[in-house]
């Protein structure tokens, strides 16, 4: 993995507060309703903010088509679980 610049970490914050913020929202927004399908959009959310950030930096050390497996994996999997939230509502 190259070396990371300052705009990198700027743009890594950025995407991990605003993806972080839409997690505490609607993390909120269950806790006030109860509604299912509500959790199920903060485990997606999650899973997407995780795998685009936390994971791609993780996982540096594992070699970039391991890394890139597990990136994805995570990303496709909250795109799942927000298709079934979406679904259930």
């Amino acid at each position: 993995m190259a070396e990371l610049s300052i705009t990198n970490y700027v743009l890594l914050a950025a995407h991990l507060i605003v993806g972080f913020l839409l997690v505490f929202f609607a993390a909120k927004a269950f806790k006030r309703t109860k509604y299912l399908p509500m959790a199920l959009l903060v485990i997606g959310f999650t899973l997407l903010v995780l795998g685009e950030t936390v994971m791609e930096y993780a996982f540096s050390f594992a070699g970039e088509s391991l890394q890139k497996i597990i990136e994805e994996g995570f990303e496709i999997a909250g795109f799942i679980v927000l298709i079934i939230a979406v679904k259930k509502s």
